[in-house]
């Protein structure tokens, strides 16, 4: 594209990122565009004027950059120039309220971000981290008021930007609505003349780059004394990742979400521990009982006309498991009644949904079998879906007979209804390739004992009938 006519505001593309996010490496490949000038921070002195921070270079700074913000965002960031394009690397922290809604209505935008895993390292090498200091959330707060006036930005990962800088910049570009250049992949070491103030205490790196290294194979030893600090900046990261632009190249595109076989299932809120989850961020410890050894106990409700089929016999049965499994600092009765009716109005579910009820024996406080290392308490997990019956009760449904049986109950005791369910799941695995519904379980004596999901019932000369619970559960609704 060629050079706009002299006095002509160039077409304007802002870059916001956090500190320590290869922001400056980008700004670099950026300026060998023979279409592109550049401005490092235009907007740092206005950040040291309204907020006090201290610098090493701040008393320079002050004195070399305009400190009013909004005339820079007008004469500067906006003025005219000799380019087409003027590329604004912006500290996301440095967008601060006392600038004009221009900033982020005009030219167009786009976010680079980088796991804090990768960012606190080296951040303290000029000056100390903290929450504030990386702007992770102020970064979100970017993409929220963006996405707001109908402009949702690009965004990049700085690791992906290492594993593939062609691909990435190639979609950026795209993104942006320029045209990729190949120079951007390649710059000459050394300081340049745009370079901040602050460019001797941040940039020593990427003087002696020329281009986009490689990321670590292995991370470098994290400083544990900035734990505390992951903990409360990788939420905001996460967040924004689950936006990032997958391009071609050898940065394969993650696989679609598959379709849900009821499609309001996609936003529910599910509860875990204590509170009120959206679905994706639900989600227990890594230290959990169930996830080192299936160690829970669960029950499946039905909700019909507003009711919970059952809910007292159902927690009647969760409450024996626990005993029978030793579960201790078990919550009440009326307590896990009361997240389940949260749940469910919540969710706005009173009919044609089903609650699977986990409780897990908990946390522990380190890896390994013994129910001694769960010391913090049970978690209580109530997932509610739209769901609807399981079974087409009106045409019957294929069944399989399994090579897998029944658990012995000299080996578990089958009115225990716990999450350890490899039987049942083998059975499953038989009945799907089977091309069946559902599987048949036997005993071992070779009887009928059930399916690998429900009790199994047959009527004979008008007589129900249904196999001894000795191998198989003794379920609710069996009972009524």
């Amino acid at each position: 594209m060629a050079s706009p006519p002299e006095g002509v505001e160039p077409a304007v593309i802002h870059a916001w990122s956090a500190p320590r996010s290869l922001s400056t490496s980008l700004m670099y490949s950026f300026s060998e565009r023979d279409d592109m000038d550049v401005l490092d921070e235009p907007l740092y002195a206005n950040f040291l004027r309204v907020t006090g921070v201290d610098r090493p270079y701040r008393q320079e700074l002050l004195s070399k950059m305009d400190p009013d913000g909004n005339k820079v965002v007008k004469e500067v960031i906006f003025g005219p120039g000799e380019k087409a394009y003027r590329y604004c690397k912006h500290i996301a922290k440095q967008r601060l309220p006392n600038l004009t809604g221009d900033l982020m209505k005009k030219g167009k935008h786009f976010i680079l971000i980088r796991n804090p895993m990768n960012i606190l390292p080296s951040f303290d090498k000029v000056v100390p981290p903290s929450f504030l200091e990386l702007g992770v959330a102020e970064l979100v707060a970017i993409y929220s008021e963006l996405c707001e006036l109908g402009s949702p930005p690009p965004v990049i990962d700085a690791d992906d930007l290492q594993r593939d800088p062609e691909a990435v910049l190639s979609g950026l570009c795209e993104d942006l609505g320029i045209p990729f250049q190949p120079q951007m992949l390649k710059w000459k070491a050394g300081p340049r003349d745009f370079d901040g103030i602050w460019a001797p205490w941040w940039y020593e790196s990427v003087h002696t780059s020329t281009g986009f290294s490689k990321s670590r194979r292995y991370p470098m030893t994290f400083p544990f004394a900035f734990y505390d600090l992951l903990e409360q900046s990788l939420p905001f990261y996460n967040m924004l990742k689950r936006q990032v632009r997958r391009t071609t190249g050898s940065l394969l595109p993650p696989p679609p979400d598959p379709p849900l076989p009821v499609p309001e299932n996609k936003k529910i809120l599910v509860w875990v521990g204590d509170e009120l989850l959206p679905r994706d961020s639900a989600r227990v410890s890594v230290f959990d009982s169930v996830v080192q050894g299936g160690d829970a106990v669960w029950e499946g409700l039905r909700i019909y006309d507003g009711k919970v089929f059952k809910l007292e016999e159902h927690l009647d049965r969760l409450f024996d498991s626990t005993k029978a499994m030793a579960f201790s600092n078990v919550p009440s009765r009326d307590w896990i009644k009361d997240a389940i009716f949260k749940t469910l109005n919540a969710n706005g579910m009173f009919n044609n949904a089903h609650i699977r009820l986990t409780l897990t024996r908990g946390k522990k406080v380190t890896s390994g079998m013994s129910p001694a290392f769960n010391l913090y308490g049970c978690v209580l997990i109530v997932l509610a879906e739209w769901k609807p019956p399981v079974y087409d009760n009106s045409h019957g449904i294929k069944l399989v007979t399994a090579t897998t049986r029944r658990n012995s109950p000299n080996s578990v005791d089958s009115k225990i209804h716990h999450n350890n369910l490899i039987n049942n799941i083998l059975a499953k695995i038989e009945g799907n390739l089977a091309q069946a519904e559902d599987a048949i379980m036997l005993d071992q004596d070779g009887f009928v004992s059930e399916t690998n999901a429900t009790n199994i019932f047959m009527v004979k000369k008008g007589i129900v009938l249904t196999p001894h619970a000795d191998y198989c559960l003794p379920g609710i609704t069996r009972a009524t």
